[in-house]
C-alpha cells in the first residue's frame, strides 16, 4: 500500500515528524486515529525528554496586532505523550506506522493520538485583503519538542528544538440523509382579502460543495397583484461561541429571475443555484473549511453535532439557509400596500467522502 509522506524537521536536526496524511475524518460518533512516527536523534538530548503534543486551538485575532501581550490563541484541548525515553506500554503499530518507520530507520518511534468527537472541525474566517499572518479560526497543531524542564506544560520551548505540522479535522457527508425540506407561506395584503401562497422545496437537505442545488418554487397568486420577479439567496451563518456571542451573516449567493406571476394565476418552476467560494473572495469574515498553507479550500461545511455535545467547545458553528423571495409589484399605492413574500429552507453543505477511501478509526 502506498502512503504519501509528510515530514517536518526541527531546526537542530534532532527531531523529524512523519505523517502519512494531514486530513483526519470526523465520522460524528468517531474520529480517525492519528498514527505517525517521530524520528529522534538522542545524541544531543543530554537527558532531556521528548514529547509529542496535539493541540486544538481557536485563533481570534492577528498576531501582528498583539502589542500589549494579549494572547490571540486559546487552546480548546491539548494532549501530549512522552516519546523519549520511550514507553514500553504502547499499542501495536498500524500499517501506516510500519511504512513510516521504514523512512525513519532505527531512530523511528511510532505514536498514536485520538481526537475526541466533541471537538470542532478545522475552519477559518476569510481575512481581509490587507491582513497578514494566520486567519481567525480553529486549527490543529501537531508538535514534537525537546523539553528542558521535567514536567512543565507552560515552559518556553526553544524554536530550534521544535517541529510542527498543521493537520485538519474534517467531516464528510453522512450516508443517510434527511428528507427534503419544504416551506409554505401565505400572505394577505391590505387592499385585498385574497392571499398569495408560496411553496419552496428541495428533494434533499444535504448537497456537496460545488454541485447545483435544485429548488422548486410553486406560487398560487389569488390576489390582483403581480409578482415581478423571483429572487433566491443563500446565507451562511457563523456563530462564534467560544469567547463571545458574535454571529456573522454572509450572503454567498444572490440570483434574480425575471419570471412573472400574473394576478389570479399559478406558477411552478425548478431553479438550480450553486454557491461557490470563487464568487465570494472579497467577503471578509466568510467561514471556510480549514486549509493547509495556500491550498484551495471551499465554503465551510455545515457543522454536524451529536445531541449531547457542548456547543461552546465548537469554537465556531456554521449553518446555511436558502431564502426564496417573491418580488411584488407595488400596485396603485406603491410599496405602502404590498411587501415581498419570503420562504426559508435549511441547507446542509458538505464534501463527499472520496471514493475508495479506507479510514483507520478509533471508537
Amino acid at each position: 500500500c502506498f502512503y504519501r509522506v509528510y515530514k517536518k524537521t526541527s531546526g537542530n536536526g534532532s527531531l523529524c515528524l512523519y505523517l502519512g496524511r494531514r486530513d483526519f475524518v470526523d465520522h460524528v460518533n468517531s474520529v480517525d486515529l492519528i498514527d505517525g512516527v517521530l524520528k529522534i536523534d538522542p545524541s544531543d538530548l543530554n537527558g532531556r525528554k521528548v514529547w509529542v503534543q496535539l493541540a486544538c486551538a481557536f485563533r481570534y485575532g492577528r498576531e501582528d496586532l498583539d502589542v500589549i501581550g494579549v494572547s490571540f490563541r486559546k487552546d480548546i484541548w491539548v494532549k501530549r505523550i512522552q516519546m523519549y525515553p520511550p514507553s514500553t506500554n504502547r499499542p501495536p503499530d498500524t500499517p501506516m506506522q510500519k511504512a513510516l518507520v521504514m523512512k525513519a530507520a532505527d531512530q523511528g518511534h511510532p505514536f498514536t493520538l485520538d481526537i475526541p468527537v466533541h471537538l470542532p472541525c478545522s475552519v477559518s474566517l476569510q481575512p481581509a485583503s490587507d491582513d497578514v499572518g494566520k486567519p481567525c479560526g480553529v486549527d490543529y497543531e501537531l508538535k514534537a519538542y525537546i523539553a528542558n524542564e521535567a514536567d512543565n506544560l507552560d515552559e518556553t520551548i526553544v524554536k530550534k528544538d521544535t517541529c510542527r505540522l498543521i493537520i485538519r479535522k474534517i467531516q464528510y457527508a453522512p450516508e443517510k440523509q434527511a428528507a427534503g425540506p419544504k416551506a409554505v407561506i401565505s400572505k394577505q395584503f391590505i387592499t385585498t382579502d385574497k392571499s398569495i401562497h408560496l411553496e419552496a422545496s428541495m428533494e434533499k437537505e444535504l448537497f456537496y460543495h460545488g454541485d447545483p442545488i435544485p429548488v422548486t418554487v410553486k406560487v398560487n397568486n389569488e390576489t390582483s397583484k403581480v409578482v415581478k420577479k423571483i429572487k433566491i439567496t443563500i446565507h451562511q451563518i457563523t456563530d462564534v461561541v467560544l469567547y463571545s456571542a458574535d454571529k456573522y451573516h454572509k450572503c454567498v449567493l444572490n440570483e434574480e429571475f425575471s419570471d412573472q406571476v400574473n394576478a389570479n394565476s399559478t406558477f411552478e418552476k425548478e431553479y438550480k443555484v450553486t454557491p461557490l467560494l470563487a464568487n465570494n473572495k472579497d467577503k471578509f469574515g466568510l467561514a471556510l473549511d480549514g486549509k493547509l498553507k495556500d491550498e484551495d479550500t471551499n465554503l465551510a461545511s455545515s457543522t454536524i453535532l451529536l445531541p449531547d455535545m457542548d456547543k461552546k467547545m465548537q469554537g465556531m458553528m456554521v449553518s446555511y439557509k436558502i431564502k426564496v423571495t417573491l418580488i411584488m409589484g407595488g400596485g396603485l399605492l406603491g410599496s405602502l400596500t404590498t411587501s415581498d413574500v419570503t420562504a426559508e429552507l435549511p441547507l446542509v453543505l458538505m464534501s463527499p467522502k472520496p471514493a475508495g477511501e479506507v479510514s483507520i478509526v478509533v471508537k
